[in-house]
């Protein structure tokens, strides 16, 4: 009988595509290329669908958890819905925890796939109290917390999965990595695997600017940096305004046909200023989840 692949067998092997008309738009310096990472095409809908499978993967594997136990997870919204989908395929309880300021269309698709939801106040402390209140509950016996701000199977997924794939998709030519930083997962991941590859490359994080609230991409406070996160390892960060990330997403979907998320708008904005300070570069970028998660924010409108 044919071997058929699960769901989870699709996570990963996402579209590299060249941008067209940003680029010239922008002015970017002579010979560069510029490349976005579709990983809005991952089942669940975003990059986190690599950490979600390995996180859970990996704890199994250790004996850690089995089918029926309960996960406990604080999220601002993609780990939560890729999180929720491997526990539906893989037989687990879900509970998310999420601040209540965050898109609809993100609360539904957690449900849609079983999990239980518990909105926290925003004003109360956003993903800082979601995080808190997970270790609690895990305090308290009510499940396992994954911690993806602290569990190194996070950026092995991208050790593993997305490093090798852009070194192939570039053929070993891409000279820097721009990424949006959330957990961090993604830019250690991605980073510590092209570093061994070629030490030049260089690996660039977007961060918001003061006062910018982009999902997706965090400034966190000393006490609740991710532990998986070395700054040592990124070699310059863009601040990111509200408005830069918001003009860009529409930009990203009306000139390029990119319907992508806010904070992938972000990281194309930190993209393209690199761009225009060098030269014949191979510039690569996530594409971190897909704009329809974002409609309700009125962000497309």
């Amino acid at each position: 009988m044919k071997n058929y692949p699960t769901i989870e067998d699709t996570i990963g092997m996402t579209p590299l595509v060249r941008l067209q008309r940003l680029p010239e738009q922008y002015q970017v310096g002579r010979g560069n290329v510029i490349l976005a990472k579709l990983e809005g095409n991952n089942p669940a809908g975003s990059v986190k669908d690599r950490a979600a499978s390995s996180m859970i993967r990996m704890a199994e594997a250790r004996g850690l958890i089995k089918p029926g136990d309960t996960l406990i997870e604080a999220t601002s919204g993609n780990t939560g819905i890729a999180l929720a989908m491997i526990a539906a395929v893989r037989g687990y309880k879900m509970i998310l925890i999420m601040p209540d300021n965050l898109s609809v269309e993100r609360r539904a698709s957690m449900t849609a796939y079983g999990a239980q939801l518990i909105l926290t106040p925003a004003d109360a402390g956003g993903m800082e109290y979601a995080r808190d209140l997970a270790l609690s509950m895990q305090a308290e016996g009510k499940g396992l917390v994954l911690d993806q701000f602290a569990n190194e199977d996070n950026p092995l997924a991208h050790i593993q999965g997305t490093g090798p794939e852009l070194w192939e998709q570039t053929e070993g030519q891409i000279t820097h990595f721009v990424s949006a930083m959330g957990t961090t997962g993604t830019i250690m991941g991605v980073g510590n695997y092209l570093r061994a590859k070629n030490p030049d490359i260089q690996i660039i994080g977007a961060q918001p600017a003061e006062g910018a609230q982009i999902p997706g991409i965090r400034k966190w406070p000393e006490e609740y940096l991710p532990k998986i996160y070395d700054p040592s390892k990124v070699d310059a960060l863009e601040a990111i305004t509200q408005d830069e990330a918001e003009n860009m997403a529409r930009e990203l979907a009306a000139k390029e046909g990119i319907f992508a998320g806010i904070s992938s708008a972000g990281a194309l904005v930190a993209a393209l200023r690199v761009a225009q300070r060098v030269e014949n570069a191979t510039i690569a970028f996530i594409v971190c989840d897909r704009g329809d998660r974002y409609l309700s924010t009125g962000v497309f409108n």
